[in-house]
């Protein structure tokens, strides 16, 4: 299975967050989620989840 990335940095975001998170789909769409929400204060809701799902990249493998 291929692990897929959520990376802060991505979005506009204005507090200039650098997180990155790793891991199953499902672990950092959760987790992402949870950030969101906490750090960013975004309203917690399905679209949220499917916004930060879109977003997921794969992880690229290490050399």
């Amino acid at each position: 299975m291929t692990r897929k990335v959520a990376d802060c940095r991505r979005p506009p975001s204005e507090t200039d967050c650098s997180l990155t998170i790793t891991g199953e789909e499902d672990e950092v769409v959760r987790t992402a989620d949870e950030h969101s929400v906490s750090v960013h204060k975004q309203p917690d809701s399905p679209a949220l989840r499917e916004q930060i799902r879109e977003m997921l990249e794969d992880e690229q493998a290490s050399a």
